[in-house]
């Protein structure tokens, strides 16, 4: 059974011989019922700030729970960031060692033109060496034969009339072949 301080303060004892002293009791019954009432409020206010307490710890479990998923979302974010950019940064190498590969091969490809180009005008040189030898070759063959179809002549130089003019060279005698210069 539960007490209230308006119970206790009304609660009246059957009289008996030889009992307690009534006023001292009632003086008592109201202290208690003064105390008991203390209690109360004492409880109620503690329940009260309790149940505040308790709301205030819901709120920060709230909010909790969301800083939470906050930082579980910025972590997936953050970790989605970084294998995008890795990706990125994969196709970015990728990109350009295919770029450095493209570059090194016409490189390659130049230089062996270059090779050829060399190659061909050595080849070239060397057919136009010995095209001239030959041509040479066979002038010399046919100054050779051409020495020895003709004899050699000698020539002076003569004084040519002109009109009624006359000019006076010096003569030399010089032997010339057909094909000297």
């Amino acid at each position: 059974m539960k007490l209230a301080p308006i119970d206790v303060s009304h609660k009246s004892f059957k009289r008996k011989a030889f009992g307690y002293d009534a006023d001292e009791v009632n003086e008592f019954l109201k202290m208690v019922a003064n105390e008991l009432e203390e209690v109360i409020r004492e409880r109620n206010k503690l329940r009260e700030e309790n149940r505040e307490k308790e709301m205030d710890l819901m709120d920060y479990k709230e909010r909790d729970k969301v800083l939470r998923e906050t930082i579980a979302t910025a972590q997936k974010m953050s970790e989605k960031v970084r294998e995008d950019s890795e990706r990125e940064a994969k196709i970015i190498l990728s990109d350009a060692n295919q770029k450095a590969d493209m570059i090194v091969r016409d490189a390659r490809d130049s230089l062996k033109r270059v090779y050829q180009e060399i190659t061909d005008i050595k080849r070239s040189k060397i057919q136009f060496e010995s095209n001239l030898r030959a041509l040479v070759q066979s002038h010399l063959s046919m100054l050779d034969s051409n020495k020895n179809s003709f004899p050699e002549m000698k020539f002076s130089n003569q004084n040519f009339v002109d009109g009624n003019s006359s000019q006076e060279t010096e003569t030399r005698s010089t032997s010339v072949s057909p094909l000297s210069t």
